[in-house]
């Protein structure tokens, strides 16, 4: 089992939207390397931290699993979609995609301020790397056990 954090901006999709739907696919993610974690190394029943980006203040939600082998993301094919991209061939899709299932919200959030804080405790955690603006990133298991002890 692989353990993950996600990104989302709670404006777009927050936690809350995943509970209310159970399951969502994990769409409009247009970074190579955030794409590779999905197609190449996710699988069923891996570990998600649902983190919310972009707000005040920015931290860890949620719980979510993976609940889909990857496939194609349906909004590179879409003229009218945001994540439209004309360039990506439907034979061979250029983007891929998760199904994420809900497994809880947090009792509070984890602010990212409060997480640098225990800098020395998550050492190599991507998350506190200086310049890392990755939307999907793995977590070591105890850099996972670790924050969820700050809950």
């Amino acid at each position: 089992m692989h353990y993950w954090l996600m990104k989302t901006e709670p404006e777009a999709f927050s936690i809350d939207d995943l509970e209310r739907a159970g399951t969502e696919p994990w769409d409009g993610i247009r970074n190579y390397q955030a794409r590779n974690f999905m197609r190449d190394d996710m699988a069923l029943g891996d570990q998600v931290m649902i983190y919310h980006s972009n707000c005040k203040p920015p931290g860890i939600a949620g719980l979510g699993e993976v609940a889909s082998q990857p496939y194609p993301d349906p909004t590179q094919f879409d003229s009218d979609s945001k994540y439209f991209d004309a360039g990506s061939d439907p034979e061979e899709p250029r983007w891929q995609l998760v199904d994420i299932k809900f497994v809880r919200k947090l009792k509070r959030l984890i602010p990212l301020d409060e997480i640098k804080q225990h800098a020395d405790s998550l050492d190599g955690l991507v998350l506190i790397r200086k310049g890392s603006r990755l939307s999907i990133m793995p977590v070591d298991k105890p850099h996972w056990n670790y924050l969820l002890k700050l809950e």
